[in-house]
């Protein structure tokens, strides 16, 4: 059994788009393109995602440009 350092919370859908901004078909469609975290089976109707895959998936996003007037 593998250690656990510390607990991470699950997030489902609905906080994970209000997190990121985006609407869930664009985050379904990243998720298949393999560019955004995948979810897991919480039960057989039910899936989350973990919120440090989450965290770091925004962290990994570059800065956008500032504007030059």
């Amino acid at each position: 059994m593998s250690q656990i350092d510390h607990p991470t919370r699950m997030l489902r859908l609905e906080a994970v788009t209000s997190l990121i901004g985006l609407q869930k078909s664009t985050l379904y469609k990243l998720e298949a393109e393999g560019r955004f975290p995948k979810r897991r089976k919480l039960t057989e109707r039910s899936s989350a995602w973990r919120e440090d895959e989450v965290l770091a998936w925004i962290e990994s996003r570059p800065m956008a440009k500032e504007v030059q007037s």
